[in-house]
């Protein structure tokens, strides 16, 4: 999966994530997406702490998902994010797919607006304080 800025972990999916048929419940795939998002600010040295300081909140205000294979009780899997948008708004990038085989289990994205908190306007730019943090990814990539 390509993107701006990438990141991915692997974990195992714990009986508590599971129904009664041994698979996992569909709401978990985006408690692993957010897991892993904010392990893609953190890396990116702008996560939600940092977002509050800097005067901004970032409310997901649409999700997708897609799900293409069932994940199971014990299964390893790997949960991948990637930056794929910006400029305008925060278009993450994900999928899950089995660690052993590669497999994709599920995908999707979520899409963030910056709010500035002192007003609670939606900024149609993102705010130069995200922008200075993908200015140095954006330059790697250029060269």
């Amino acid at each position: 999966m390509k993107g701006l800025l990438r990141t991915e972990m692997e974990m195992v999916i714990p009986f508590h994530d599971v129904d009664s048929m041994g698979i996992t419940w569909h709401g978990n795939y985006l408690r692993y997406f957010e897991v892993v998002r904010c392990l893609l600010l953190d890396k990116l040295g702008y996560n939600y702490r940092t977002m509050l300081e800097s005067g901004y909140a970032w409310p997901i205000v649409d999700v997708q998902i897609k799900y293409v294979k069932s994940s199971t009780f014990d299964q390893k899997v790997k949960v991948i994010a990637a930056i794929v948008e910006w400029e305008n708004r925060l278009r993450i990038n994900y999928q899950i797919v089995d660690a052993k085989t590669n497999a994709r289990i599920t995908k999707g994205y979520t899409i963030q607006a910056a709010v500035e908190i002192a007003t609670q306007e939606l900024c149609f730019v993102t705010p130069e304080v995200f922008q200075q943090k993908i200015r140095p990814l954006l330059d790697k990539s250029q060269s």
